[in-house]
């Protein structure tokens, strides 16, 4: 199932990380796993912040996932997501059947 991950980390925390190289390499550890088809470094809040879209085979995964980022002192946050087929093809189920 697509999923969308958010992790909003503790600015004083990931400061540290990014200070004594821990970050970049969480970062990259965790693309190179998840081979998300997206991905994108910003600012939430004032605290930086990244989202990841991927596939998750079985919830089973849930825990690797995030327990990284809780590390950093990050507020995850893992949801169902679609992209524009997907949505198609679940409004086309609602259409009333002839």
């Amino acid at each position: 199932m697509r999923v969308m991950l958010r992790a909003v980390m503790d600015t004083r925390i990931s400061t540290e990380a990014l200070k004594n190289g821990t970050l970049p390499q969480l970062l990259e550890s965790t693309m190179d796993r998840l081979k998300p088809e997206a991905a994108y470094f910003t600012g939430t809040e004032g605290k930086r912040s990244c989202i990841m879209v991927f596939d998750m085979q079985d919830s089973s995964q849930l825990p690797s996932v995030a327990e990284p980022f809780f590390e950093l002192g990050a507020e995850v946050t893992v949801q169902p997501a679609m992209n524009r087929e997907d949505l198609r093809k679940g409004l086309s189920a609602l259409r009333p059947q002839d």
